[in-house]
């Protein structure tokens, strides 16, 4: 990206986070089964707060960590103030570093009588070097774990879109950071996953935005590979919620980094609850086609 593409970026970014006012959800999620992962905290925690409130059925918080999960769902309860009688907010095991536990999550999910949605949050933002499943850390759950439950969940969503005649929709968050990205890195003779698995040629300060773009790169593709049709009525995308006040930044940062990281988030970052706003408008039951494979920005179609 040229300097002036960058600054053409940060221009945009700056009047998206000042200038754009976020609606409040009021879709309808009556009857609805909603997942939404990583949300025992920060975002998904949002998210799902907000997809109770609009009346959805059942509510799956899928969680590294289950007792996280649990007191995230009665935290969700009591500020809802929905009857139990009328929801179910279900607490998963998930860890999207390991694939024994995104494959079983996703047969259990295979067995829900519908399934209408998917708001895939949980990623890391790390630049410690750590290897996890023979892959570096970021691309193995921001890329590789993401897309592998996303693939899992398809099937589930188009049995369901058939069954109820409601269409499918799976969201995953990525981040407008990746139009920073040094794809640089992906310029290989050999596999991409090869050179950038290798500790000696990676550039740590640039993964989570390079990990987005490999993620929006395999989104694309597979919405290419599954057009929506009355057997696929599923829409896949990717959606940033723009820079907001989350648990996202709680990797150890020099002291200077977390400065500046501490100026930006002050100064323009979005509250967690307008960010959750984000995530449950990329899944919202009137999403129209042209968001199949696209990238969602302000809740709206970018570039």
């Amino acid at each position: 990206m040229s300097a002036s593409e960058k600054m053409g970026w940060l221009g945009g970014l700056l009047r998206s986070q000042l200038l754009v006012k976020i609606p409040y959800p009021t879709c309808d999620l009556a009857g609805q089964t909603v997942i939404v992962t990583g949300s025992n905290t920060g975002l998904g925690l949002e998210a799902a707060r907000h997809v109770a409130r609009l009346g959805a059925s059942k509510v799956i918080l899928a969680v590294r960590t289950v007792s996280k999960g649990e007191a995230a769902a009665e935290n969700i309860l009591k500020s809802c103030k929905v009857p139990e009688s009328n929801i179910e907010v279900l607490v998963w095991q998930l860890d999207m570093s390991n694939t024994a536990s995104i494959k079983a999550f996703s047969d259990r999910a295979s067995k829900l009588k519908r399934l209408d949605a998917a708001i895939l949050n949980a990623g890391i933002l790390t630049e410690n070097w750590e290897v996890l499943n023979s892959m570096e850390s970021t691309i193995a759950v921001n890329a590789v774990g993401t897309m592998l439950l996303t693939t899992l969940l398809l099937p589930t969503l188009r049995q369901s879109a058939a069954k109820t005649g409601l269409r499918g929709r799976l969201s995953i968050v990525g981040s407008d950071i990746m139009y920073m990205a040094d794809t640089h890195e992906l310029i290989t003779e050999g596999t991409i996953m090869d050179k950038i698995n290798d500790q000696a040629q990676s550039q740590m300060a640039q993964r989570y935005p390079l990990s987005k773009v490999l993620l929006f790169y395999s989104v694309q593709e597979l919405a290419r590979r599954a057009p929506l049709t009355d057997k696929s009525d599923v829409i896949l995308s990717v959606m940033t919620p723009g820079a907001c006040k989350s648990d996202l930044f709680r990797d150890d940062a020099g002291l200077i980094k977390r400065m500046v990281m501490g100026v930006m988030i002050g100064s323009m970052a979005r509250t967690t609850e307008v960010g959750g706003r984000t995530l449950v408008l990329s899944v919202a039951p009137d999403l129209t086609a042209e968001a199949h494979g696209r990238f969602l920005m302000d809740t709206k179609v970018a570039e």
